[in-house]
């Protein structure tokens, strides 16, 4: 069974920095793009950034870029999202996502459960 299991959210003053981890297990992820999605409360999620299989391709959201780091580990099966310069509007529910193909979209094959990131004034 395929899992994407998210951790490293919480609570945070604005202008902190936190690091999101996305582990996957349940099958190999060769050739799989996998992003970062977020959802805060009465909004639609929304797309945050993504990662091509070999690292070597990032995009971002205009809204997250110069202080958002999207990164993975494949030896690990791992994603990571370096959230530095926090702000109030951060605060969202953080998802990640993997999909077959060279970008992520709306409709990946496989969603995390998802981790709360709360920013604080």
């Amino acid at each position: 069974q395929v899992q994407l299991v998210e951790s490293g959210g919480g609570l945070v003053q604005a202008g902190g920095s936190l690091r999101l981890s996305c582990a996957a297990s349940g099958r190999t992820f060769s050739g799989y793009v996998m992003g970062w999605f977020r959802q805060a409360p009465g909004k639609e999620r929304e797309y945050v950034a993504d990662i091509s299989w070999g690292g070597g391709l990032t995009y971002y959201a205009d809204s997250v870029k110069g202080r958002f780091t999207i990164s993975r580990d494949n030896a690990k099966n791992t994603m990571y999202l370096q959230m530095s310069s926090l702000k109030l509007e951060d605060t969202a529910v953080y998802y990640c996502a993997a999909q077959r193909g060279p970008r992520i979209t709306h409709s990946p094959d496989y969603w995390g459960q998802g981790t709360q990131v709360t920013v604080s004034s």
